[in-house]
């Protein structure tokens, strides 16, 4: 037997000649779109036989007034390292200005697809916020299949276009960071970063080899050591590194938690930063700036990372919004770690 393809709104989108949110906001009589253009939409839906899913409409008319938080790990370990405090205080106030109340759910033990299938299923949430983007994420495919209001604090891996996400231009800020401890004359820097199964290490990782091959640096000189996002990682690592006996000048940590133990082990072995080796990271937390030597770091604005996810969601649910995609400016603080 021959399997029917299921017909998407994306199938819809292409027939009628208009993008997808359009289509979205023909399914959610949006007045602002015109007569002409809800006629053409309504008639190749019938045409295509495309029906919207189900969950999705019934949602809309019995809001539970909720969005559902998906945390990459149980919430007591993600909330250990700063960036998901920080993240989760921008959702809260933002979810809050609308009215929303936030739900939050583990993926620990269950895979992440099955706990968000859990409150879909269940008419628990509106919508739905993944707080972290995997290079192969099962739940987003998920959420864009069915049309379900939902958004990202992440670049997806795939499908950029078709995913409601919020991020920052993490190649671009990894790149530039490595770039300054180039210039202040880093030979041998090495990478320490936790997660190579999310995109924003894929991002961070192209951005430091970017900045390598323009100063012409060969990659043996930019090593890469990968671990978890914690300070465990950061400490084994620092002591990897000396004890491998290559002379690394500098080391990049894509999270301050991680820079923290790096910074703990050299001055354990006796080194000195950033006279003997530099040191910066990521995120700007309260540990880049109470570490005995205070890191530079590059900050991220968890906080409105958080707030712009949840507006994206509102959006969508509230007017069928789809495809939003929002960049965070970053910044660099630069600090006694690499001389400032």
């Amino acid at each position: 037997m021959v399997k029917r393809q299921r017909i998407t709104i994306k199938d819809v989108a292409r027939e009628a000649g208009v993008s997808p949110s359009t289509v979205s906001r023909v399914i959610s009589k949006n007045p602002r779109i015109s007569k002409v253009t809800t006629e053409s939409v309504l008639s190749h839906m019938k045409r295509l036989g495309y029906h919207p899913n189900a969950i999705a409409r019934n949602l809309a008319r019995n809001s539970s007034k909720t969005i559902g938080l998906i945390m990459p790990d149980s919430p007591g370990e993600a909330l250990l390292n700063p960036f998901f405090p920080e993240a989760l205080r921008g959702i809260i106030k933002a979810s809050t200005k609308y009215g929303y109340d936030i739900l939050l759910s583990s993926t620990a033990e269950i895979n992440d697809i099955e706990t968000v299938k859990g409150l879909v299923s269940a008419a628990k949430v509106d919508g739905v916020l993944v707080m972290t983007s995997k290079i192969e994420n099962k739940s987003i495919e998920y959420l864009r299949e069915i049309e379900f209001p939902f958004s990202v604090i992440g670049s997806p891996y795939d499908d950029v276009d078709d995913t409601n996400h919020v991020d920052n231009d993490n190649e671009r800020a990894s790149h530039e960071l490595t770039s300054y401890l180039l210039e202040k004359g880093s030979k041998s820097i090495a990478l320490i970063t936790g997660g190579r199964f999310l995109t924003v290490t894929e991002q961070r990782i192209k951005g430091f080899r970017r900045a390598l091959l323009e100063k012409g640096i060969n990659k043996e000189c930019g090593r890469l050591f990968v671990g978890e996002f914690d300070e465990k990682t950061g400490y084994r690592y620092a002591k990897e590194i000396i004890n491998s006996g290559e002379e690394f000048d500098a080391v990049v940590a894509t999270d301050d938690v991680v820079a923290y133990g790096v910074v703990s082990a050299f001055i354990e072995i006796g080194l000195s930063v950033p006279e003997d080796i530099m040191v910066a990271g990521f995120n700007n937390s309260i540990l880049s700036r109470q570490c005995s030597v205070p890191i530079t770091s590059v900050e991220i604005h968890a906080d409105l990372l958080g707030a712009q996810a949840v507006d994206i969601i509102i959006e969508n649910i509230r007017n069928g919004e789809r495809q939003e995609k929002r960049t965070v400016p970053y910044t660099i603080y630069k600090r006694k770690s690499t001389w400032d």
